[in-house]
């Protein structure tokens, strides 16, 4: 950013500079959201799925969720997917595709220091999670959802995985080849789909339960559907899962990250 100032004589000087931090900050979040929102597979991961698994899955009874309707158990974790294909998958893909293609390069050597990238990076995922849960809440209502419980916990656990899912979506991007990370980042979303708790009960997995549930995806939706479900108090095992992945991937991430 450039402004001119005043010599004295009726004439102005340039006088470069960077734009104050906050605002390259947010002008960075702003264009990367429009990008991810402008992507049609990323419109796909954190729209189109999400919602047609909650529509299909709540209308038709294919899984046994239990007693009670299905739109009760199915809507949290439809909300913890729609958490885990932004912050994970959608982020890893897109990332990975602009250090293969020198964007996180050439960004990195301007005034914006890389932190403020990442946190640039972070908000536009925040900002596509408020527009997903406000749509998959409309959806979930108009199915007959009845959600319950603290609305502070369920904020927690929605933030919580959010870092649990962008530092590991963050690491495998800074780590792996783009076309590597676009099929590990897709093979994982679908295998979390399947095993993670989101539309199948984890005690349909028998002896498995136990090690499927310290995955990040089964403690946001365990943890949701506590809450949303059963109107249960401040989910601490399965925050406490959470701020683990959250430390590990972060810190993983900020280790390994290769920028080229």
């Amino acid at each position: 950013m450039t402004t001119a100032t005043d010599t004295g004589t009726g004439t102005y000087t340039p006088r470069p500079g960077a734009a104050p931090l906050l605002r390259m900050i947010a002008a960075q979040a702003a264009l990367e959201t429009r990008m991810l929102l402008r992507n049609g597979e990323q419109l796909l991961l954190t729209v189109v799925i999400p919602t047609l698994l909650l529509v299909l899955f709540s209308s038709v009874d294919v899984v046994d969720t239990g007693a009670g309707r299905s739109v009760d158990f199915l809507a949290p974790g439809v909300l913890a997917l729609a958490v885990m294909s932004t912050a994970f998958t959608g982020q890893a893909i897109a990332t990975g595709f602009e250090r293969r293609y020198g964007v996180l390069k050439r960004l990195a050597s301007s005034p914006l220091p890389r932190w403020g990238l990442m946190a640039a990076k972070t908000a536009s995922v925040l900002v596509t999670e408020i527009l997903q849960v406000i749509l998959l809440t409309a959806i979930a209502f108009a199915l007959g959802w009845s959600p319950h419980g603290n609305p502070l916990a369920v904020l927690l656990l929605l933030v919580l995985g959010t870092a649990a899912f962008s530092g590991l979506g963050l690491l495998m991007a800074g780590t792996l080849k783009a076309e590597a990370t676009l099929a590990a980042a897709n093979l994982v979303f679908l295998l979390l789909l399947v095993g993670g708790g989101v539309i199948v009960p984890l005690d349909k997995f028998g002896g498995a339960q136990d090690v499927l549930g310290l995955l990040p995806i089964s403690a946001l939706s365990d943890g949701l559907r506590d809450v949303l479900q059963h109107g249960a108090g401040t989910p601490w095992g399965d925050l406490g899962i959470l701020g683990v992945w959250a430390v590990l991937g972060l810190a993983a991430a900020g280790r390994f990250f290769r920028w080229e």
